[in-house]
């Protein structure tokens, strides 16, 4: 079969090859598909989720930089055809990007190398979904394969002119599945909040910019560094509704990034993030596309770029649009693959000086949250230092930790006694427990109940008291928790505790109350008490029926808690039984109060 045909010397792409590099194009255009028709395909592919697309590609001359690797821009335009792929294949109708998150670059991709790409939907919510998509290359020689980037992107779903399309929801099956699709929600979640949170960060620093010095660095003002260029809309840049291909935009301002980051360095650089950023409307065929680029800030080892797209029409006298803005991060390597120093960059007074201060405060949260969120769980510490710059990261991890664990398929029974239930899972170096039961009251109520912890202690004999050190917004709360004294321990214990509570996002989903430890700078620890520590603990409450419901309460045990959990199995799960026992009545005997005092108000 031949995939390409020679028009007048010109090399055409037909439009089915698309098809046949990612699986599964065809029937893109079918309505939405249900529950049950998601169900009856996954059973037909065997195992593999229904919205899952794989795309490979061969690394060609034609698709390299100066060195023999991969272009970023290139890899961009592949990683969104696939994604969008995936969505359209959920939607059953055109879909269109409309953010990204944060991207890390792992490694270059060489010439002659295979990129292979998986992108599925996670999670669907009205109009939007989120699709997540894996990057490694593969080396044809020698068989090696290597991680390049995780991705995760949401798309829009296109309908008529003046309708909107309502997505049907996915049903995960697998453990790695039912992860992603919990997890998604406190993504979107932080998508939202975003930019209040370098807003709050760049509130809080000082207003006047004092400049990095660093001795014997070359200094270069910002303004050598700009570069400005136009790109015309042809129709192999957009889709069949004519709208620009979100990737080629990404590729196009990769392009003039890089020459901006190259005049300050006078190198070849090398791209090693994008962060999160968001479309902010459509380009269309025969739009003229202007990107400009400058260097906001150059740090010891690295710089950042920042890339705007705006668009217009053949009418000059029309105002242009602005399409999006990213922030791109890149390093300068030497033969040996280590990050060279940089030279020094002076703002201009005025718009420099603020693009200056806003890099450093977006440095700031790129380690944040590559530090908080990207990490694997084991690799988180225990106690992590609270701020307000990493607060919502904190929360994030907090929230998808006791996700993930709830998610988890492998908890085996190990005791019932009456309506209690106690599962345990070990995995790694963790030993968790999962108790749980249904209590004549309802989901709202008993998350209301439960996410208070100053009232733990009423239901809790291990609690002596808990005090509220901060509330940090509706949803986030810092406690100062004192326990009793365990049988090893020759003094009681106290914790610093952050508490996140999560309303349902959509049906199905439960309310979560999830607990880990912080460190605080007023609470540090005292001689009078043994500083604990937990994980990942914490509620999640299911509804039965309106007046009944499930809750479970989750714990991950630290390896400083096992030698206490192994000599004392047995009399934990009978303590276990009875404090959820005195929690149920807890519940059920504040459950007319809490009415009372809601109807009051």
């Amino acid at each position: 079969r031949c995939l390409l045909k020679m028009v007048k010397g010109n090399i055409v792409v037909p439009e089915d090859i698309l098809s046949f590099c990612c699986h599964g194009l065809q029937g893109s255009t079918s309505p939405p598909r249900t529950a049950e028709e998601q169900e009856e395909a996954l059973g037909t592919m065997g195992g593999r989720s229904p919205t899952e697309v794989q795309m490979s590609q061969l690394v060609l001359p034609c698709h390299s930089n100066h060195r023999g690797e991969l272009s970023a821009g290139q890899l961009l335009k592949w990683i969104d055809t696939a994604a969008c792929l995936s969505a359209e294949r959920h939607a059953g109708c055109p879909c269109v990007t409309a953010s990204m998150d944060d991207i890390y670059f792992e490694h270059t991709i060489s010439v002659g190398q295979v990129v292979n790409i998986k992108a599925k939907v996670n999670r669907a919510f009205n109009s939007s979904m989120e699709v997540g998509i894996q990057v490694s290359y593969e080396d044809l020689r020698s068989g090696k394969h290597c991680s390049i980037c995780k991705a995760y992107a949401t798309f829009v779903a296109q309908g008529p002119p003046g309708t909107k399309v309502k997505l049907e929801p996915l049903t995960p099956q697998t453990e790695e599945e039912k992860i992603e699709h919990s997890i998604a929600a406190e993504r979107r979640r932080m998508r939202l909040v975003h930019k209040d949170t370098l807003k709050d960060l760049l509130t809080r620093s000082p207003r006047d910019t004092e400049l990095e010095t660093r001795d014997g660095s070359v200094v270069v003002p910002a303004e050598k560094t700009r570069v400005e260029s136009v790109e015309l809309v042809l129709p192999p840049h957009a889709n069949h509704q004519g709208n620009t291909f979100g990737g080629q935009i990404m590729a196009w301002m990769e392009n003039v990034a890089t020459i901006a980051a190259s005049r300050l360095c006078h190198a070849h650089p090398t791209l090693r993030a994008i962060e999160m950023f968001h479309f902010r409307g459509p380009s269309q065929v025969g739009d003229r596309l202007v990107l400009k680029a400058i260097v906001n800030n150059a740090f010891k080892n690295s710089m950042e770029v920042g890339v705007c797209a705006e668009a217009y029409g053949q009418e000059m006298s029309v105002s242009r649009r602005h399409i999006n803005s990213a922030f791109m991060t890149f390093v300068v390597l030497d033969e040996e693959g280590r990050p060279q120093t940089l030279p020094m960059v002076v703002p201009q007074p005025g718009d420099g000086e603020r693009r200056y201060r806003e890099a450093s405060a977006r440095k700031k949260i790129r380690l944040d949250r590559k530090y908080v969120v990207s990490c694997k769980q084991t690799e988180v510490p225990l106690s992590v230092p609270w701020d307000q710059g990493n607060k919502v990261y904190l929360s994030y991890n907090n929230v998808s930790a006791l996700k993930t664990l709830v998610a988890k398929a492998n908890w085996v029974l190990a005791r019932e006694k009456e309506k209690v239930r106690i599962y345990t899972l070990e995995e790694d170096k963790f030993l968790s427990f999962r108790i749980e039961m249904s209590v004549r009251i309802s989901a709202g109520q008993a998350f209301s109940l439960l996410s208070d912890l100053r009232r733990r202690h009423e239901w809790d004999s291990h609690y002596t008291s808990a005090e509220l050190v901060q509330q940090v917004d509706e949803d986030d709360a810092i406690y100062h928790v004192l326990s009793q004294t365990l049988s090893c321990e020759n003094k009681p214990q106290d914790f610093v505790i952050l508490a996140s509570r999560r309303k349902p996002c959509s049906r199905g989903d439960p309310y979560v109350v999830a607990f880990r430890s912080v460190t605080l700078p007023t609470h540090p620890p005292s001689a009078g008490y043994t500083r604990g520590e937990t994980l990942c603990s914490g509620f999640c409450v299911w509804p039965e029926s309106e007046e009944t419901s499930k809750v479970a309460y989750y714990n991950q045990a630290t390896p400083g808690y096992l030698n206490y959990v192994t000599t004392n199995v047995v009399g934990l799960s009978s303590s276990f039984c009875a404090t959820f026992e005195a929690c149920e009545k807890f519940l059920l005997k504040n459950k007319d109060d809490l009415i009372a005092r809601l109807q009051h108000l």
